[in-house]
């Protein structure tokens, strides 16, 4: 359909942010002038309460109204792609954000360079309640701060070290070449989508023929991405060493205020759950009722057992299955979808796939295209966890601590998709559907917590070698990352030699010490389900707390307000135990 004939209700109202464009172009105005006039009278004076005061007065009006203005510009982009002046506000915004960030870049390094009993008069002071966390960042990172030479040495190092992903980046979608192969009989054109969706459908043959040219291409370019990746390596062994911390892996998880024990416990909880992997990868094999090989892994057990369902049922079914989390929460489920929060339907241009997004000062928006999928039902419940989340962060915290951090960020959605999935379960007489989710379920364990912990594993031990001064080559790589394969996925599955080459076309290896909180998100998510779903009113509110909590202070200490402990082993062992006890049940209804 066209944008203009989809139904008023089924579309976002935007106007709650902006009535006009010309509301718009006003503000944007507002913001040049704000952005070209100098810096204020704070300037090198931080270490005066009323300077620092008329700084964070200053920075938070420049951030509310650039963050606003974007939202909107780029929702108006994602209506319809094709239209170019809403491209170009999008543009106009990110210039605007490189802007706002190099007009402050003083004040960070500024305050870092403040005495201790300074910075530690400001943080237990009542007027800076809103900025406390931020400035207790800053205090505990004086150790990892340089002189002011040094500082400026790195700073102007920083654009040259960081290319590597950008090399990759131009690797992996220019220079890829990949070549045409089989599809339903026909000769197509590979492209990075497709293969993924050959991997889930296709058949055995065209799975064959498309992992075995997918993966020669990365291997034409082996050489030029094994340097690329050991160049990104070295550039965080660099940073590391400077900043004296003892290791790459350290260095990331302060950059987030994570202890390494949430690491460490992760990597010991998934090696002890290796024999139940193995039990489904084996029970993969005799279901399927051929030799299993790694481009098998995706292959479906269970035809899809599709409920064909209208978005307005559909809707109500994900509020039917949150019915757990209480009354506020349906209450704020349906406020969405009445005033408009969601844009649910494909049209021509726009943006495919789905998200949440929000900004402080307007209520969050969700963007859909559904279709009458039990993907796209889970889709909802999904982003709406995002929504609620965004929503009650933002009602709750001040500007300064309400944005939660990536740590934290894909724990509501997944709460909310394994609360459907257990209700659909539970709700249901139909044995094909009862299989269907519970392979549903233990896929997305397996590939968000079971295969996100086998990357994080490969990214430590890399790091670890160049610590140690051992070059990273092909060939080591190749070996460590095939043994990881062997070791997680067991003797059920044959390990394809071209398996051991899938590093490299992983982009978040260039996000050093990323893909981990997948991991931690979805054990973090069975926790609180589990909580919900045994204890009741208790752990909701425990997790409206959490919800509420925003950014306020380091993600862990926010997740044990929830009630999940990722300092301890409990989390992880009891994620653990909810795969064997799926495993159990799905076997039990295979027979």
């Amino acid at each position: 359909m066209e944008r203009k004939d989809i139904a008023r209700q089924s579309k976002w109202c935007l106007e709650d942010i902006y009535e006009s464009e010309a509301a718009w172009d006003a503000d944007y105005k507002k913001l040049e002038e704000l952005l070209a006039a100098p810096v204020g009278a704070y300037a090198g004076k931080l270490g005066d309460k009323k300077a620092l005061q008329a700084y964070f007065d200053e920075m938070q009006t420049v951030s509310r109204l650039v963050e606003k203005l974007y939202m909107y510009a780029h929702m108006r982009h994602d209506e319809d792609v094709r239209v170019a002046k809403n491209t170009s506000k999008v543009s106009m915004l990110m210039a605007a954000f490189a802007k706002l960030s190099a007009k402050y870049s003083f004040v960070e390094p500024e305050l870092t360079a403040l005495p201790e009993e300074t910075l530690q008069a400001y943080i237990s002071d009542p007027d800076f309640a809103a900025q406390e966390y931020s400035l207790r960042r800053i205090a505990a990172g004086k150790a990892h701060v340089l002189s002011a030479g040094e500082e400026r040495v790195l700073a102007l190092a920083s654009d040259a070290l960081g290319t590597f992903q950008d090399v990759f980046m131009m690797l992996d979608n220019a220079n890829l070449n990949l070549p045409k192969s089989t599809l339903n009989g026909e000769e197509v054109q590979m492209s990075h989508g497709l293969y993924g969706v050959v991997l889930h459908s296709g058949t055995q043959a065209e799975r064959k023929e498309w992992f075995e040219k997918y993966y020669q291409a990365y291997i034409n370019l082996i050489d030029g991405i094994t340097q690329t990746y050991y160049g990104n390596v070295k550039k965080d062994v660099f940073y590391s060493t400077a900043r004296k911390y003892p290791s790459c892996l350290a260095r990331a998880l302060d950059g987030e205020d994570v202890q390494p024990i949430v690491y460490e416990n992760l990597l010991e909880a998934v090696h002890g759950a290796f024999p139940y992997m193995h039990e489904y990868i084996s029970l993969r094999q005799e279901l399927l009722g051929f030799e299993q090989h790694m481009y098998d892994i995706y292959a479906p057990l269970v035809d899809d057992a599709e409920l064909k369902l209208s978005f307005d049922d559909a809707y109500a079914l994900v509020i039917e299955g949150l019915a757990p989390l209480g009354k506020e929460y349906a209450a704020l489920l349906k406020k969405a979808k009445d005033e408009r929060w969601i844009d649910v339907y494909e049209n021509e241009g726009k943006r495919n796939g789905a998200y949440s997004t929000g900004a402080y000062d307007t209520h969050p928006y969700v963007l859909l295209n559904y279709q009458e999928t039990t993907n796209d039902i889970f889709t909802i419940a999904h982003e709406m966890g995002h929504a609620i989340h965004t929503y009650q962060s933002s009602s709750a915290q001040p500007y300064e601590k309400a944005q939660y951090t990536i740590f934290l960020a894909e724990i509501a959605s997944t709460v909310n998709e394994v609360l459907l999935l257990k209700h659909l379960y539970k709700s249901t007489d139909d044995k094909n559907l009862k299989r269907y989710l519970l392979t549903y379920y233990m896929d997305m364990i397996r590939a968000t917590l079971f295969r996100q912990t086998q990357f994080a594993e490969f990214e430590h031990q890399a790091h670890a070698m160049a610590e140690r001064g051992e070059p990273l080559t092909k060939d080591n790589l190749y070996a460590l990352y095939y043994g990881l394969n062997k070791a997680y996925y067991g003797d059920g599955i044959v390990h394809d030699e071209q398996i051991g080459y899938e590093w490299a076309r992983i982009p978040h290896f260039y996000n050093s010490f990323y893909v981990y909180k997948y991991a931690t998100g979805i054990i973090s998510a069975i926790s609180i389900v589990r909580s919900i779903l045994t204890e009741g009113e208790s752990a909701v509110e425990r997790y409206f707390t959490f919800l509420r909590s925003g950014g306020k202070t380091d993600p862990v200490s926010i997740l044990q307000g929830a009630g999940v402990d990722l300092t301890t082993k409990a989390p992880f062992e009891a994620a653990m135990q909810e795969f064997k006890d799926t495993l159990d049940e799905f076997k039990a209804l295979t027979k």
